[in-house]
């Protein structure tokens, strides 16, 4: 194999994505023919476990068909929450043990039961029991793989209101009505007139 062919290997190999043989021309050089090399490389690796295939004109070295099997591997998708998710992720860690009849006073809308699903799935959230009255509604917590996720030792190391204030996290809404003391917007304008 000569060292235009070796080069050209290499690029290949080396390269997060497939390449046009122009990308390939501006890591080699003009120093062979192109064409014929990639040709000669993709039968070189014909029937090896590692093949060199052209893909709508990208190149690329791809696992044998046959031998996919091997190198197939779990992975785990992660997939964003969604604001209902996070708000109700917060109001569990902070409010622990909580229902969900709780979550949704504190959310002021109703959780969709996807919601504590996802956060169950996701092992950050667990149902510890059931509150001691009428029509018993389980109860749920944080686990210990919400702390470690979120690099917690305990809850204690959640922030607090200074540390969210301070870090540009709360909503000016929320800084409003704390402005007003708790009162709603309407009790603060009865008071006024």
């Amino acid at each position: 194999m000569d060292d235009f062919a070796r080069a050209v290997e290499a690029a290949l190999f080396a390269s997060e994505e497939p390449l046009t043989p122009a990308e390939l021309r501006a890591h080699v050089g003009d120093g062979g023919d192109l064409p014929a090399t990639l040709a000669g490389l993709a039968q070189d690796y014909a029937g090896r476990g590692v093949n060199l295939v052209e893909r709508g004109g990208r190149w690329h070295f791809q696992t044998a068909a046959d031998l996919a099997h091997i190198l197939r591997r779990e992975r785990e998708e992660t997939r964003k929450l969604s604001r209902a998710a996070m708000e109700t992720l917060a109001i569990i860690a902070y409010h622990e043990p909580v229902s969900r009849a709780e979550i949704e006073a504190i959310r002021g809308v109703q959780v969709a039961k996807g919601t504590l699903d996802v956060l169950m799935e996701a092992g950050w959230v667990r149902p510890v029991g059931r509150r001691e009255v009428p029509g018993r509604p389980l109860i749920y917590a944080t686990s210990v793989e919400f702390l470690s996720h979120f690099g917690l030792s305990s809850r204690r190391d959640l922030p607090g209101l200074d540390d969210l204030r301070a870090a540009g996290l709360l909503d000016p809404v929320d800084l409003a009505l704390e402005g007003l003391g708790g009162q709603s917007v309407l009790e603060k304008d009865e008071e006024e007139a």
